[in-house]
């Protein structure tokens, strides 16, 4: 099988042969690149392997996984063959590295955000757990999919209180939406625009070593 997408990985420095190793999956946001978002989870790297998807779709420099018709508006065909793509992968990177199966992580940014709470709602429990940085969950997503179980899938939400591309009301709404779905959601608010603060990447991180705990 051959990987659907270009992509980074970084094991761990002092890995041991015959030994699995939990994952984190970084998808970047429309435009960026698998690079931009490692930045984000570098302080992992002693202990989780961690593997940047980029999208195979150019925008201007960088890459997007899916185009769209409008903001917030993807277009359909390209979202729902993003979505089967990605899945494929993880599936791919784990035949191919020592990653653990039952801990893997996808983390995501915006469009990778978005990405992100699907694969936890078509994955479910194949996944231990997202984080999804400023996003959303598209309708079509909600009603059309076949959506699975996500009551023990590890979920962390945050968004910008000032974001200006997808305003607060919209992360307030997402977690609302995984309120009754994950008895593991955690929703927090950055006084950001559209982007990471050092605060949410410091939060994260340690709820993703707590996550690897619990």
């Amino acid at each position: 099988m051959t990987a659907p997408y270009e992509y980074e990985i970084h094991l761990p420095p002092n890995a041991e042969k015959g030994r699995t190793y939990p994952v984190v999956f970084t998808l970047h946001g429309k435009g960026s690149n698998e690079r931009n978002m490692f930045s984000l989870v570098e302080p992992l790297s002693g202990e989780f392997i961690l593997i940047g998807i980029r999208g195979d779709l150019r925008l201007g420099a960088g890459y997007q996984y899916y185009e769209l018709k409008s903001l917030g508006n993807p277009i359909r065909e390209l979202f729902d063959a993003a979505v089967g793509k990605l899945e494929s992968f993880i599936e791919y990177a784990t035949e191919k590295y020592p990653i653990d199966p039952v801990r893997r992580y996808v983390l995501g940014f915006s469009q990778g955000a978005i990405l992100s709470m699907t694969l936890a709602l078509t994955m479910g429990d194949r996944l231990k757990g997202i984080v999804a940085l400023n996003g959303y969950v598209p309708d079509f997503v909600k009603t059309e999919y076949a959506l699975r179980d996500v009551r023990n899938v590890n979920v962390w939400v945050s968004h910008g209180e000032y974001d200006t591309v997808f305003p607060l009301r919209i992360g307030e709404e997402t977690a609302a939406y995984f309120k009754p779905l994950a008895d593991r959601l955690t929703f927090r608010v950055y006084p950001t625009d559209h982007g990471v603060s050092p605060d949410n990447q410091r939060d994260f991180l340690l709820w993703l070593k707590e996550s690897e705990q619990g």
